[in-house]
């Protein structure tokens, strides 16, 4: 298996030197769901890649020609059932997403709408080379500017608990065909028991782990309430924000985080917003630091594991005064091969790796 590095890979139209690079440096891999023969040329090059098509829970979106869509309902589907299963705002307007042109709220509280979701993806994945469905905006809150009360949706809640249904249902049945279902689970740590539910059919990805955005990144309290999503279940994608340079510090803090909680055995990227449209890469993504050498340990809000293969750490603090003086296990090396200091201070919102000579 090559490296941690999770592909997330839904923006434009890919190209063959970027499929050659998937092969030699990804885990997993999310694409859209009609890139098709990228998918077959992956899974055959690295059938032990995790392949995930995207798919939208909540919204439908009216630019995509098909006849695959990146929604489980169609624009046009929805417009042939009498336009009942778009959401509705009390004056009877449908609700487009703000900052995102084309994208129709749906109503996920309907049950006729779920079954069609779920038959449609049944359907689609059934005989794909696909290995199953990263299903989007899995929402916790008001991200679009929905504006609540809607008709048939008073608040928030009864949109969660249309997603928790719809999770439920296309889960099993996904799971008895061979595929898996991975939700982006938003803000789980709000809702304790979310993300392993949510997660229980597959995994779970993370979009925003430690951090909204590269120059907003979270409190530690809030950090260390979404390290349980590292353990599992199923495969966990971890994504962690950065300014688009793979070199951002934000790239090596959430790796070593991912190494710390996860141990590696999930799959990691590190993107600005949005930054879908090409190969994320670090050098340290293709590292193994082998088995865990015991538990995480931690200390004022920093973090250290050992590793049959090597070591990390990762300070979640975020006031400048609060470094941490860390001792590095002998024998370690850094990504060029010089030895790794005896012991070193990590600044706040920092990560390193290191690996065994």
């Amino acid at each position: 298996m090559s490296g941690v590095g999770a592909w997330i890979r839904y923006g434009d139209p890919m190209t063959a030197e970027q499929i050659d690079f998937a092969a030699e440096h990804y885990r997993a891999a999310i694409l859209q769901p009609w890139e098709l023969d990228a998918a077959r040329e992956l899974k055959s090059r690295r059938p032990d890649m995790t392949l995930l098509c995207y798919k939208c829970l909540s919204s439908t979106r009216d630019y995509e020609p098909g006849p695959i869509y990146s929604s489980g309902v169609s624009f046009a589907e929805a417009e042939r059932e009498g336009a009942g299963w778009f959401a509705q705002r009390l004056d009877g307007r449908r609700v487009e997403w703000d900052r995102y042109p084309g994208h129709w709220q749906m109503k996920v509280w309907d049950p006729e709408y779920l079954s069609r979701w779920v038959a449609n993806v049944i359907a689609e994945l059934e005989d794909s080379p696909f290995d199953g469905v990263m299903a989007d905006n899995d929402v916790f809150d008001d991200y679009y500017g929905l504006n609540l009360p809607l008709r048939g949706a008073e608040s928030l809640s009864a949109i969660r608990a249309g997603l928790n249904s719809l999770i439920h249902d296309a889960g099993p049945r996904l799971n008895r065909v061979g595929k898996v279902l991975v939700p982006n689970i938003a803000e789980s740590r709000r809702e304790p028991g979310r993300w392993a539910s949510h997660a229980s059919y597959g995994g779970g990805f993370e979009e925003v782990w430690l951090g909204y955005s590269a120059t907003n990144l979270f409190d530690p309290a809030t950090v260390e309430a979404q390290l349980p999503q590292a353990e599992g279940p199923g495969l966990t994608i971890l994504r962690v924000p950065t300014d688009g340079n793979d070199r951002h510090p934000n790239f090596s803090y959430g790796l070593a985080a991912f190494w710390v909680f996860n141990g590696g055995t999930g799959a990691y990227s590190a993107t600005a917003h949005d930054d879908y449209s090409r190969t994320q890469y670090s050098p340290e993504l293709d590292w193994d630091l082998g088995q865990p050498l015991g538990a995480a340990k931690g200390n004022g809000h920093a973090w250290l594991r050992e590793f049959t293969g090597g070591w990390a750490a990762v300070n979640f603090n975020q006031d400048g005064r609060r470094r941490r003086r860390l001792k590095v296990p002998p024998g370690m090396v850094d990504a060029n091969g010089a030895p790794a200091p005896h012991q070193l201070v990590l600044g706040p919102h920092r990560g390193v790796l290191y690996r065994r000579a």
